[in-house]
């Protein structure tokens, strides 16, 4: 069987608190290559003593796909299996064996599990499927933010289940740079319809909400813009940025539109029951409740809004029978929420009111 060797890089810049983590989980690779980007904390100085192969180089103007490719640079040529794992991140254990036991020299790709947000019990809350395992020379990166792996010659994926990164992003680094990358993403390539989404949930995040709706109508609009569950994540942002407007009607409006484009999920019903939970219309939330409820199964997504599984649609059901007389059937959804979170002081206390 060929060996096969394996090479992690990565961008750095102010990341020593999580460096010795990330190293733990990925010293079994050959290779371990660190681009730094301007840190000044102590980073340069612990990869180093780590033996980590590292340079320095401050990329300006500042675009995250010119720095990945610049850390690419630093994987050896006999390099076989490329993994970009940035620094708040860890591979969980088995990883290496796994990866020798599926790769050949036919596949140029891995698609693999990543747990993009955990709770306090290191569960996972938002996973998907990433794929920034590649093999050498055949892929750039592009994008000047949200940026991407665009293959060079002709591609082979292979997804598993059995290589999991798990993500631990630290909540106190700015994003700022992200809104102006985006503007500058969609000026370079006004076609692109992943951008365009993300530069629309920007928009929302900064409380721009006429920017937000009208750059996710563009999207919708792309004749690329195909798939499903993001579109159906346009909607329901649009539907978010009127109700911030105080225009609740064009808010229901494009709930139903999300609703249709993606039936299979959660998210637009869920958002449509505390949409008329808030505007104190009970019935109508419960119904949109129960909807959201009879949906099982959970799509392996990025798109996927933790209030749709945790115990936020129970919370609200049980609220919202308690305001129409049914304290019996509200205090059903209230254990449930319970069950799933039992520490939930509020909802512990709103017990009191149903008995």
């Amino acid at each position: 069987m060929k060996k096969y060797k394996v090479c992690i890089y990565a961008i750095c810049k102010n990341e020593s608190k999580f460096i010795k983590r990330w190293y733990e989980s990925i010293k079994g690779a050959d290779y371990i290559c660190v681009l730094d980007t301007g840190s000044e904390d102590d980073s340069l100085e612990i990869l180093k003593k780590l033996n980590i192969k590292v340079k320095q180089k401050i990329i300006k103007p500042w675009r995250f796909d010119v720095a990945r490719n610049e850390s690419m640079k630093l994987i050896p040529k006999d390099a076989d299996i490329c993994i970009c794992l940035d620094l708040d991140e860890i591979m969980l254990p088995g990883w290496k064996e796994e990866l020798h036991k599926i790769w050949n020299d036919k596949i140029t790709r891995i698609n693999y599990k990543y747990n993009w947000s955990l709770d306090e019990n290191n569960k996972p809350i938002i996973s998907f499927y990433a794929n920034k395992i590649h093999k050498n020379g055949y892929y750039k990166w592009t994008h000047p933010v949200h940026e991407i792996l665009t293959q060079l010659k002709e591609e082979f994926s292979l997804t598993t289940d059995n290589i999991i990164i798990n993500h631990y992003p630290d909540s106190t680094k700015s994003r700022s740079s992200y809104l102006p990358l985006l503007e500058l993403s969609i000026k370079e390539d006004p076609t692109d319809d992943r951008n365009m989404h993300y530069l629309g949930r920007e928009y929302m995040y900064y409380g721009k909400w006429n920017e937000c709706i009208d750059t996710l109508i563009k999207h919708l609009s792309l004749p690329s813009a195909t798939w499903k569950d993001e579109r159906c994540a346009s909607m329901r942002f649009i539907a978010a940025s009127y109700i911030k407007l105080k225009r609740y009607d064009e808010a229901r409006m494009w709930l139903d539109k999300a609703m249709a484009e993606a039936p299979y999920l959660r998210d637009a019903f869920t958002e449509r029951m505390i949409l008329e939970y808030n505007l104190k219309n009970y019935e109508e939330s419960i119904k949109y409740g129960k909807k959201a409820l009879k949906i099982k199964a959970r799509v392996y997504s990025y798109i996927n809004s933790e209030h749709s599984w945790n115990e936020t649609i129970y919370d609200i059901m049980s609220i919202n029978y308690y305001m129409i007389g049914n304290k019996k059937e509200g205090l059903k959804y209230l254990n449930k929420a319970l069950k799933i979170n039992p520490n939930n002081d509020r909802i512990k206390n709103n017990k009191k009111y149903f008995t």
